[in-house]
């Protein structure tokens, strides 16, 4: 799915549309997710359907889906560049010269 060409109400949707795969796919109620998750049944209802929610609640429910470890690939740490890597180290010889003979 190409993320960037959708609209972020789209994105909602598509999100919503898959916590509710993943919800029935654990066998759990709306209600019972709602209780387990911290959040009213009318705040899954609306994440279901693709409405806004604050992202605190989103995350509550993602916690109890066991969905939370995929956040990574969602927003990856961003590592150190290869210029960065060689500042932090410190200049370095490239090659090792033969010493010339006197």
């Amino acid at each position: 799915m190409d993320w960037n060409s959708l609209s972020n109400t789209a994105i909602v949707q598509e999100i919503g549309k898959r916590i509710k795969a993943y919800r029935i796919e654990k066998r759990f109620t709306q209600q019972e997710l709602a209780i387990r998750a911290g959040v009213s049944l009318f705040t899954l209802a609306k994440i279901e359907r693709g409405k806004p929610v604050s992202v605190i609640m989103l995350l509550a429910v993602l916690r109890v889906l066991r969905l939370l470890d995929n956040l990574e690939m969602f927003l990856p740490e961003i590592g150190i560049s290869p210029i960065k890597m060689l500042e932090l180290q410190g200049k370095k010889p490239q090659r090792i010269r033969p010493k010339k003979q006197k």
